[in-house]
């Protein structure tokens, strides 16, 4: 599985970044490094969440190595 996620410049420095296909699924960082590292832990973070039911209504989620 692949996911997209939209890199956003933070005003006060720094980035922020969401994944459109996981609602809620926001994180930032310092630096891109950081960033894709932090994006790595929130897109984990949100499957296993989903995994406890956090699913929308109709999905479906499916385990992946990130």
């Amino acid at each position: 599985m692949k996911l997209k996620a939209i890199i956003h410049e933070a005003e006060e420095g720094g980035f922020w970044a969401e994944v459109p296909a996981l609602p809620g699924c926001v994180t930032q960082g310092e630096s891109l490094v950081e960033l894709e590292s932090n994006l790595h832990e929130a897109i984990e973070g949100w499957l296993l969440a989903a995994e406890d039911g956090e699913v929308l209504s109709g999905g479906r989620v499916l385990e992946v190595a990130v």
